[in-house]
């Protein structure tokens, strides 16, 4: 039994474009993950309040963990 003469060439060009398809899904996958992840986090950021915290507010002249007098 014999293989057609441009088997190899052929399994190889096969096996080539089903690693450029494997490798194009996963550069998707990351792309999209990371966008994912940036939007969330974006979304969480946008929800904290507007309003400065005790901590931050300047009043008072007392610092986070030292207390009054």
């Amino acid at each position: 039994m014999h293989a057609a003469p441009d088997a190899y060439r052929a399994a190889r060009g096969d096996w080539l474009r089903r690693e450029r398809r494997r490798r194009l899904v996963l550069a998707v996958l990351v792309l999209v993950v990371f966008a994912l992840a940036t939007l969330i986090g974006l979304w969480v950021l946008n929800q904290a309040p507007s309003d400065p915290g005790v901590i931050f507010s300047g009043a008072g002249g007392t610092t986070a963990g030292t207390g009054p007098g």
